[in-house]
């Protein structure tokens, strides 16, 4: 049954658009985040340090793959910045209260991608 699920979540992945990924990027991220205020709550440092991290991958793989000859790249590299700062912040202080200023940031910015993920494709001429 595992490697049955397994192997369906891997193919779900693989037929992704970049733009559905970045999405599920955003949802893993806020997941992480709603875990570490969660652990932290717990005391549980251990647990809470290891979800802010892989928070802090995920921007770190968004950041990566932005193409800096776009635009608005530059803004999102930007707020990347900010974000990993902030994540190194709230890790250090185990501030629940920078997690939750973040949380909404992400959200909008999920929505933004998923919009654009499932707009109409413009009609071939």
């Amino acid at each position: 049954m595992i490697n049955a699920y397994s192997a369906y979540k891997k193919q779900s992945l693989t037929t992704l658009t970049p733009m559905e990924i970045v999405v599920k990027l955003y949802d893993e991220a806020e997941r992480q985040m709603n875990r570490a205020i969660f652990y932290i709550g717990e005391k549980n440092y251990e647990s809470s340090n290891n979800c802010l991290k892989k928070t802090q991958d995920i921007v770190n793989a968004l950041r990566s793959v932005l193409d800096m000859d776009i635009p608005i790249s530059k803004n999102l590299d930007s707020l990347y910045e900010f974000f990993n700062r902030q994540l190194i912040e709230a890790n250090v202080k185990k501030d629940v209260e920078i997690i939750k200023e973040l949380l909404p940031m992400f959200a909008d910015l999920k929505d933004a991608f998923s919009q654009i993920a499932n707009a109409p494709k413009a009609a071939a001429v």
